[in-house]
């Protein structure tokens, strides 16, 4: 399948782009010493990883994917304050981006695409990152969790980085690991790309229904209409 008539990509970050589990879960570690809790495995942090910090926070105060009801709102933000402060200390240590993803954003420019990043991530720890791996200078627009009243799977940072690129939803394709970027490209009506290597708690991507899977990001090359 070739994706023809289309200028945009929209990236998701987190399991898409780089992986940031080793970070993330060194931070929830950090956190879990000041707040005298058990420590957390890094296969188990990857099953909780795409809905943003706030949640990844109270997953892990839960030991689990599914939130408890019963985490206290004044300990909940003790102990988000701390996973921040204790992520901004490791945000690009053991991070790193999957394999073949300069290759495609390198490719991707020089091809004439417009580039975005879309993801629920702070911005404050979004673009530090993407400096230290050296491929913020691929996007033309980067936004992140805080940016915009609303994240991902709602579609409102889908079609406001269309609209700063000066692009249409019917030429955009949104590429992402998890259940939210579907969602967020569906209610859209912006074509989606699923990755396979990413982390969606543990769920297939193509349960999603994605418009088309792929299992490296350099088919992406392959399947977008060379220019």
């Amino acid at each position: 399948m070739i994706l023809e008539n289309k200028n945009h990509l929209i990236f998701d970050l987190d399991g898409t782009l780089i992986d940031s589990v080793p970070d993330l879960t060194t931070a929830l570690n950090c956190m879990a010493k000041r707040l005298n809790l058990d420590s957390f495995d890094e296969d188990t942090v990857r099953t909780w990883v795409g809905n943003g910090a706030s949640i990844l926070v109270k997953r892990a105060l839960s030991r689990s994917k599914d939130i408890s009801n019963s985490i206290n709102e004044e300990y909940f933000n003790e102990a988000l304050e701390i996973f921040f402060e204790c992520y901004q200390a490791n945000l690009c240590k053991k991070t790193k981006l999957f394999e073949g993803v300069l290759e495609t954003l390198e490719t991707l420019k020089k091809r004439g695409y417009k580039i975005s990043i879309v993801t629920n991530k702070p911005s404050k720890f979004t673009t530090p990152i993407i400096e230290e791996l050296d491929i913020k200078r691929y996007f033309d627009v980067v936004i992140g969790a805080d940016d915009l009243p609303l994240k991902k799977p709602d579609p409102m940072p889908l079609i406001e980085a269309i609209k700063r690129v000066n692009s249409t939803l019917k030429e955009s394709v949104m590429v992402g690991d998890s259940k939210n970027d579907i969602l967020a490209a569906k209610s859209a009506e912006v074509t989606s790309v699923g990755v396979t290597y990413g982390y969606n708690y543990d769920t297939p991507i193509s349960e999603y229904n994605p418009d088309i899977v792929i299992d490296d990001i350099r088919e992406l090359l392959d399947i977008l209409e060379a220019k």
